[in-house]
């Protein structure tokens, strides 16, 4: 099929190149979406026909298993050697390593592979050229094999003093076997655009203790209490499978019409005023974003078909099936500061960042979590651009809600003023920081911030060093108001 003169290719399968022709999508796309709504209908077969109620938590998981692994074959092809040699190596590792360093040997491993692989397909064999994308379930891949093996670790060796409750109540206490292995990594509910979950909560939602045990929670009673119907998850499916279709059509429409592509070209730079590159700039990235709610909400939509998901019940009695969603769009779209805005966006990436980076490190966690999200995206310079971006912008965001925040709470008015003015500037700032990495390259990120005179990154860094000297004087005077009235107490 040829599109904007090049040819794209698949490494997948080709039933369905007529299909490609006709709607105008490269096939690897079509294949991926006629994966998706055959993972949605299989989901309602699973949950249905293969409950834990008529079968046993080995066919479950074998079942799982089978069908995701079909469906990296049916997209990839012989790509899909890629992901099974990167789940049996780290199985191996797994097995074989002690459990002080089994958490070690697995970032490494995947890291590394991940990363080779990134790097082949954007430099060596000219990234763009064959569509098919392997990279997306890698990276998915990635953070499973490091969170299990970080919890494995946690179980087995963990120092129970030194665990955060979230880390104690996560660990595993002992080795999976392969085929909970393969399960786990491989399932065909998360296996093409994820999310990322916990293995405890995976194991039990196939051997069926999933819900009764939230219920148990919500209700304050002990596990095991049968006598609570069990919810359905019809209403959430069908809430986000409408928020798929919503989110389609804006893509289909709204992203087409506002290229992201635009903010860069010479006549559009040299022609518009600041504030016309600043606001088309804000509009392009809002339209870009339809097409991250579609993929991550109708992976959602499929979890919750299959009985996962299940969060609990508030204390309304309202049902929730968002323990695994990867998205907020409501907290993402009124975000009112860079942590609200990042909280609420791929949110299952950010739990894995917190489980094996920002609870682990020893210092520097802000930034050491910020550079391993980089290198775990990818190896094109714009994601990097991004995540450096976003350190300084993240620090100045705490300083100025710290220092002025208290200041227009006094009245509803006020508070409502300040939450309209920090709106404003946290959306701004996101499609500041986040340009690089829908641009990708050097080149084009460049001219896009030179368009716009690096203002976010000079107002950030000025923030963040007046912030310091601040603190610092602030700190200076307490040691001299105590080091004075130590010397009048003596006197």
């Amino acid at each position: 099929m040829e599109q904007t003169g090049i040819k794209y290719k698949t490494t997948g399968c080709t039933w369905l190149q007529s299909v490609s022709e006709v709607v105008g999508f490269p096939l690897d796309q079509v294949n991926f979406l006629a994966c998706q709504s055959l993972a949605l209908l299989a989901a309602f077969w699973f949950r249905l026909y293969l409950s834990p109620q008529h079968v046993s938590p080995l066919v479950r998981h074998a079942v799982a298993a089978l069908l995701g692994m079909s469906f990296i074959v049916f997209c990839f092809g012989w790509y899909s050697l890629h992901i099974f040699m990167l789940v049996f190596s780290c199985y191996c590792i797994m097995i074989k390593a002690n459990a002080d360093n089994i958490h070690r040997y697995s970032l490494m491993v995947a890291m590394g592979y991940l990363t080779i692989c990134q790097i082949s397909r954007a430099y060596i064999f000219s990234y763009g050229i064959l569509s098919t994308d392997f990279s997306g379930p890698l990276m998915i891949l990635t953070q499973k094999i490091t969170m299990l093996a970080f919890q494995v670790h946690d179980g087995m060796c963990g120092n129970p003093g030194e665990l955060t409750a979230e880390q104690k109540r996560l660990a595993v206490p002992s080795k999976p076997c392969l085929l909970e292995y393969l399960s786990y990594n491989l399932n065909f509910l998360s296996v093409l655009v994820g999310p990322c979950s916990s293995y405890k909560d995976y194991v039990e939602f196939i051997e069926g203790r999933h819900i009764r045990g939230r219920l148990s929670l919500a209700n304050g009673k002990q596990s095991g209490q049968d006598s609570w119907p069990e919810p359905s998850p019809m209403r959430a499916v069908t809430h986000k499978l409408l928020v798929c279709l919503v989110c389609l059509f804006l893509f289909l429409t709204l992203t087409r019409a506002l290229p992201i592509a635009h903010n860069i070209d010479p006549q559009f730079l040299s022609e518009a005023s600041f504030m016309s590159r600043l606001t088309y700039a804000f509009i392009s990235v809002q339209a870009a974003r339809p097409k991250f709610y579609f993929a991550w909400t109708l992976s959602d939509a499929i979890n919750n078909a299959a009985g996962y998901g299940f969060k609990g019940v508030d204390k309304n009695g309202l049902e929730s099936w968002d323990l695994i969603s990867n998205l907020n769009i409501l907290g993402i779209e009124m975000a009112t500061s860079f942590k609200t805005f990042i909280d609420n966006w791929n949110i299952q990436t950010g739990v894995w960042l917190k489980c094996v980076c920002y609870d682990r490190a020893p210092r520097n966690r802000m930034a050491l979590t910020f550079l391993l999200s980089a290198v775990w995206h990818g190896v094109y310079p714009g994601y990097y651009f991004t995540f450096l971006t976003g350190i300084p912008i993240t620090q100045a965001a705490r300083i100025v809600r710290r220092n002025f925040r208290h200041h227009f709470l006094s009245s509803a008015a006020l508070k409502l003023g300040y939450d309209v003015l920090t709106w404003a500037a946290t959306q701004l700032a996101i499609s500041y920081t986040v340009m690089p990495f829908l641009l990708l390259a050097t080149e084009p990120s460049m001219r896009f911030y030179s368009s716009m005179y690096f203002h976010f990154h000079i107002i950030s860094i000025l923030v963040v060093i007046s912030g310091h000297l601040v603190a610092g004087a602030t700190k200076r005077h307490s040691y001299q108001a105590h080091h004075s009235n130590n010397n009048v107490k003596e006197n």
